[in-house]
């Protein structure tokens, strides 16, 4: 834990003198850095019996951390370039399984806890205007303030998460500064291509024009299931999304409306083959040519000047094995966060929300046989939805660059199993943003 909080101290002083420098020229590039740690533990659950990838009934707390350099350029007018070094290390309760919505979106699913640094983004953005309308775009994390076009043709390449761009929330996005559950920072069901990490090499294409935007992107699927490296042979590794989104309000309040459909193409094996194997397993099946897709809507929605909602669906065929993101095949999951204006803390923010999580027929069938993915696998299975609750305050300490927020999610059935939980976990959120 010593060497974390070094590790931290460091990229931190570092951070701080850049950013001072930026405020002294033109606002031609963007500098940000975030540091994030997240500690939780749990008390003791009741388990039946417990398999490779159980969470574990009792263990110490876990800590993980994350240390990102968000650098920007526009080197042309309509011509943006961004690269984000990152420090990762720790680790989450239980090796980062046994609860399909895990309770840390910021854990990672990697062998070593010893810190690392890696390249998480490195993409160009290019807007073609179409139209003499803009609106003004204020300095932020991989975004150089302008001026941005109302109807515009947009093009993005190279190393990027594809939940950047897609998928989006208003209150149910980011684990740094929202929810910090799996199952509320995307449309879990989603299986979207990534390496163990969250990034891939994609291709997006943007169009927008005034309240509307359809987007569309095709990459790289990793080579194994949760696997580091990046599949480079096309043809047979793929994903394909396109999502179109609405913006709207409903009084002087804004919201939006996000539907997505996705086809993922990649080795994957097959959940009946693998029962028919003396040994449950799927990865013996894995064939080339297999497919997964599905389908999600996302809306927000502000109702009060201080508070809004959201709603998230989605749902995938659940016959072939999850390849990249967690083994969730149909969720549905909803919420609100306050903003602290009307008890005096504008600068603070709470929320609460809830998720249901399930698993497709030929899925469920797998995990009773004895099976296991990645993420989750008890030996056996008497099924039933994971449900989540989680409800977090973030309280910022706006002079210091920091934000604390204590965190509290509720665990019903954990890998889908009532013979298992439930499970109280408590977190502490610690972010440094410069």
């Amino acid at each position: 834990m010593k060497q974390f909080f070094l590790t931290g101290l460091l990229v931190v002083s570092t951070a701080h003198l850049l950013a001072q420098a930026k405020t002294d020229t033109l606002r031609l590039y963007t500098f940000h850095f975030q540091q994030t740690l997240v500690t939780q533990w749990h008390p003791d659950f009741q388990a039946k019996y417990s398999g490779v990838n159980s969470f574990v009934p009792h263990e110490p707390g876990a800590t993980s951390i994350t240390s990102t350099f968000y650098a920007g350029v526009r080197p042309l007018k309509n011509l943006e370039l961004y690269i984000n070094p990152e420090l990762s290390g720790g680790k989450g309760l239980s090796r980062a399984t046994g609860i399909a919505g895990f309770p840390n979106g910021e854990t990672f699913r990697v062998g070593s806890s010893e810190p690392t640094i890696y390249l998480a983004r490195a993409y160009g953005v290019y807007t073609l205007p179409l139209g003499h309308e803009t609106e003004k775009s204020d300095d932020d994390l991989n975004n150089v303030a302008g001026e941005r076009p109302l109807h515009y043709l947009r093009f993005i390449a190279g190393k990027y998460c594809l939940s950047d761009f897609f998928d989006l929330n208003a209150y149910s996005h980011d684990p740094r500064t929202q929810f910090l559950n799996w199952a509320l920072v995307t449309n879990a069901a989603w299986d979207y291509p990534a390496d163990v990490r969250g990034y891939t090499v994609a291709f997006t294409i943007q169009y927008r024009k005034n309240n509307w935007m359809l987007q569309a992107a095709t990459s790289l699927e990793p080579k194994t299931a949760n696997g580091p490296a990046l599949n480079y042979d096309y043809g047979k590794s793929n994903g394909q999304l396109i999502e179109l989104t609405h913006t709207h309000k409903i009084h002087e309040y804004e919201g939006n409306i996000r539907v997505m459909a996705f086809l993922n193409q990649a080795p994957m094996g097959n959940y009946l083959q693998a029962i028919k194997l003396d040994s449950v397993d799927v990865t013996a099946t894995r064939h080339n040519g297999r497919t997964k897709y599905g389908f999600g809507i996302n809306m927000d929605q502000k109702f009060t000047k201080d508070g809004g909602a959201f709603l998230k669906a989605s749902w995938n065929d659940g016959r072939n094995e999850t390849w990249a993101y967690t083994e969730i095949d149909q969720t549905i999951s909803a919420g609100w966060l306050q903003n602290g204006r009307s008890w005096r803390r504008a600068q603070d923010n709470a929320g609460i929300a809830f998720v249901a999580n399930g698993i497709s027929k030929d899925h469920q069938r797998y995990l009773a046989a004895g099976g296991a993915g990645f993420m989750v696998g008890d030996g056996r299975l008497n099924y039933s939805p994971e449900m989540i609750a989680e409800i977090f305050y973030q309280l910022n300490i706006t002079r210091l660059h920091i934000a604390l927020s204590p965190d509290y999610q509720f665990v019903l059935h954990p890998a889908y199993n009532k013979d298992r939980g439930p499970v109280n976990i408590l977190g502490l959120r610690t972010r440094v943003l410069f």
